[in-house]
């Protein structure tokens, strides 16, 4: 899987430097989305899945699914930092600073503050079911703020950040964009479930020794 992982991979960084073309107003800084969107994407499903799994371990009380929704939440976190870097890089491209405090800046702050709280709680109490039991509720309400803080509350307010479209305004996609970021959405998605087995597993080996 790694393998194919890769290749697909490779052959993602070759569609966005030698066919994306430059977009309106952002020229080829628009080459970032295509890492910057697909990490963000991934943090999400991550989280689901952080979340769902503990709600699997209050259910069954196995250690697999603890273990999963840890593995999923770290993960998760490493996604979400990758995607404040990438969108701070392309803060300071497009409009001359790293950091703005715009709403999207801000409320993917507040998010690796929710998970890096929770990866701190985690790593503070002795592996076993009472950690299991807490972790699992944290992960759960933890994913409550997810839609809100990615999908709802940024788009209350106004925003430098553009959005990706088709043929409208803001980050406007033509076809060739639109199959290239599809093509990195499952590639870092497949990335995140390889990530994800081979995390959870070494959890679980952690666990037992």
């Amino acid at each position: 899987m790694g393998a194919v992982l890769g290749g697909l991979t490779l052959a993602v960084v070759a569609l966005v430097f030698f066919v994306v073309p430059p977009a309106e107003g952002l020229g080829y800084y628009v080459r970032l989305a295509f890492f910057h969107i697909p990490v963000a994407w991934a943090a999400v499903i991550a989280f689901l899945v952080s979340a769902f799994q503990g709600a699997k371990y209050l259910r069954s009380q196995e250690m697999a699914a603890d273990a999963g929704s840890a593995a999923a939440a770290r993960i998760g976190f490493a996604f979400v930092l990758l995607a404040t870097i990438s969108g701070a890089v392309f803060s300071k491209l497009t409009w001359g600073a790293y950091w703005n405090w715009d709403p999207r800046q801000t409320t993917i702050f507040v998010l690796l503050l929710i998970y890096g709280a929770y990866l701190t709680l985690r790593g503070a109490m002795p592996a076993g079911h009472r950690r299991a039991k807490t972790a699992a509720v944290y992960a759960m309400f933890s994913f409550l703020t997810v839609p809100f803080l990615v999908f709802i509350l940024p788009r209350l307010y106004f925003s430098l950040h553009p959005s990706p479209v088709i043929n409208g305004t803001g980050l406007a996609m033509d076809s060739v964009m639109l199959a290239v970021l599809l093509t990195a959405l499952v590639d870092v998605t497949g990335i995140f479930y390889w990530l994800y087995r081979k995390q959870r597993t070494r959890i679980l080996r952690e666990e037992k020794e």
